[in-house]
């Protein structure tokens, strides 16, 4: 995702085309910007009178989620799989937790999944460069009798 434009940049167009250095298109060209940005900022800045953007709100409501909780959890339990993590928190809190909004906290925390060595191995053989079947699954052999 783009960064927005500092606000210095924003004061500077601002600045020049309140001096009567140029028309906006004329300032937007200058200062590298599009006009579109150029008219939304001086419309902003007609309208509140501020030259500093609006500071962006967070959509949603914020999550409820005791973080220090899922991390003592997962600090005394580290094999707690998600599921399990949600039936943990909602036994020692009473709040139900979806598996998606734990993945989130879990992410947040700077926590991450690791592989269970106990996990068996995947069913899916890897593919050889050309497409060809390994000779050493047997199934490229010979089962002749004799």
């Amino acid at each position: 995702m783009a960064r927005a434009y500092s606000d210095d940049l924003r004061r500077k167009l601002l600045e020049a085309h309140a001096g009567g250095k140029g028309t906006l298109g004329e300032l937007a060209e200058r200062f590298g910007v599009s006009l579109p940005w150029a008219w939304k900022v001086s419309a902003a800045h007609k309208r509140s009178g501020a030259v500093e953007r609006a500071p962006q709100s967070r959509h949603g409501r914020a999550s409820r989620v005791d973080r220090g909780r899922v991390r003592a959890l997962l600090k005394a339990k580290p094999d707690l799989v998600l599921r399990q993590l949600c039936e943990e928190l909602e036994r020692t809190t009473g709040m139900a937790v979806s598996h998606t909004q734990m993945w989130r906290v879990v992410r947040e925390l700077g926590l991450r999944l690791k592989k269970s060595r106990s996990t068996p191995p995947s069913e899916t053989r890897k593919k050889t460069a050309n497409g060809v079947k390994s000779s050493s699954t047997g199934f490229g052999r010979s089962r002749r009798n004799g």
